[in-house]
């Protein structure tokens, strides 16, 4: 089978990509809350919109999964930057928060490379609990979108304290991940 990059998927990814961190980027040159929301607001939907489109139309790849993975570290830092100046107090949240997202969980997101998955969407395969803790729609819903809330609208220490759980999740799941045998699968029931 050949592999391309070219194919719907990719095209939401990179459209959705250029978009969000242009507008970020233009909400913090004119410090536009209402600008910030909307880079936000592309940057989910596209990650989500990029994910059924591979799975509907048949074109999930290897290749796509890593592009996707890398274009959420753009729309993220973009946004944060622009969340950071618009919200100074959100600065300690986020800044644990991109630590863990921009590092550790990049680096636990691409440890799907180990074995023959399409991309970290198909880790129960390997390990159920890495999975479930990572990339179940809940836990991918608590990765950025909780976090970022709370730094909004919930006590600093509240925020941070929930951006550390999340961090300490990614730890105990990428040293759990690096230890699995690699390319082995779970027999499915």
């Amino acid at each position: 089978m050949r592999v391309t990059l070219l194919n719907v998927p990719n095209a939401i990814t990179a459209v959705r990509t250029a978009a969000s961190v242009a507008l970020a980027v233009a909400a913090l040159h004119q410090r536009s809350p209402h600008l910030l929301v909307a880079a936000y607001l592309i940057y989910w939907a596209g990650d989500i919109l990029d994910g059924l489109a591979a799975r509907s139309l048949g074109q999930e790849t290897r290749s796509g999964a890593v592009f996707d993975i890398v274009a959420d570290r753009a729309c993220t830092s973009a946004c944060a930057a622009a969340l950071v100046v618009l919200s100074p107090g959100t600065a300690v949240p986020i800044a644990v928060f991109l630590v863990q997202f921009m590092v550790i969980d990049q680096l636990l997101s691409l440890m799907f490379l180990r074995w023959p998955l399409l991309s970290p969407n198909y880790f129960a395969a390997v390990d159920r609990r890495i999975y479930r803790w990572n990339w179940s729609p809940p836990a991918k819903a608590l990765n950025t979108a909780a976090v970022v809330g709370l730094a909004l609208w919930a006590p600093v220490a509240v925020a941070v304290t929930f951006a550390v759980a999340v961090a300490s999740v990614k730890i105990v799941s990428l040293v759990a991940a690096a230890r699995l045998p690699v390319g082995v699968l779970r027999p499915q029931p």
